[in-house]
């Protein structure tokens, strides 16, 4: 069954409406007709099935036939990931997507090549929010990430997010593996997690000891150095065998 993206301040099942870019793949792309079905999404859990009453001219009416909301995953992880060159982000973005991540920030490490200034920044974040999206639809993920501005691994820790562990993924002799680090941080599991990844030639001395200073614990991703796009996928698969099942 199709799936659409509606935002939450957009979400009513009084009154579910598609706009003009879902509308435009329901109609023009899929050729969806009346008597067609589908599933609404918010991004935060909710969703519905919807039946297609009429199609006149563009316009959409819609028939809720069901409503549901999905739990949220036992574990929000947001991953920290240096941006690398080409498209990657944007694979990035979509398997962290699909494997349950909470939040992407796009950071600007000093080993990073893409540079971009405050609106360059902004249509790039706008950019792979979409990218988030579609992947949402694809594979049935009704918890949408939030993929924040692009900024520097300073900027992210000024923030003062609060995290229950942090993790920054390290090529260092003190790192130690995913699992070990998870066991060390105690018995009851841990309901926010941040994950740093760097760039191609890792975060710099500097950075690492920045990560540590805000309390991340350097971890290993094996005996092979793993491309940055290939840690996250890592990364991520680990913490979401590890974390998401029952508390």
């Amino acid at each position: 069954m199709p799936r659409f993206y509606l935002p939450p301040h957009a979400w009513n099942l009084d009154k579910l409406a598609l706009d003009a870019g879902e509308m435009h793949h329901a109609l023009d792309v899929l050729r969806m007709k009346v008597g067609d079905r589908a599933t609404l999404f918010n991004g935060q859990g909710a969703e519905a099935t919807v039946e297609f009453a009429s199609v006149d001219k563009g316009k959409v009416t819609l028939k809720k036939i069901s409503a549901a909301k999905s739990s949220p995953l036992a574990c929000e992880i947001t991953l920290g990931q240096a941006i690398p060159k080409g498209k990657n982000m944007d694979l990035i973005v979509e398997k962290a997507t699909e494997l349950g991540a909470a939040a992407i920030v796009p950071l600007l490490s000093e080993r990073t090549v893409v540079r971009c200034d405050a609106g360059e920044g902004l249509a790039k974040r706008e950019k792979w929010q979409r990218v988030a999206v579609e992947a949402a639809k694809q594979c049935g993920q009704n918890w949408l990430p939030t993929v924040a501005k692009p900024q520097t691994p300073k900027e992210f820790f000024q923030s003062g997010e609060k995290f229950d562990l942090l993790l920054i993924a390290s090529l260092q002799p003190d790192s130690r593996h995913i699992k070990h680090a998870l066991a060390e941080a105690g018995p009851k599991k841990p309901a926010r997690v941040l994950i740093l990844v760097g760039p191609e030639g890792d975060f710099t001395p500097a950075e690492v000891n920045l990560a540590k200073n805000a309390g991340c614990r350097p971890v290993t991703l094996g005996p092979i150095i793993l491309r940055s796009e290939t840690a996250a996928i890592y990364c991520l698969s680990v913490l979401s065998h590890e974390l998401f099942s029952a508390v």
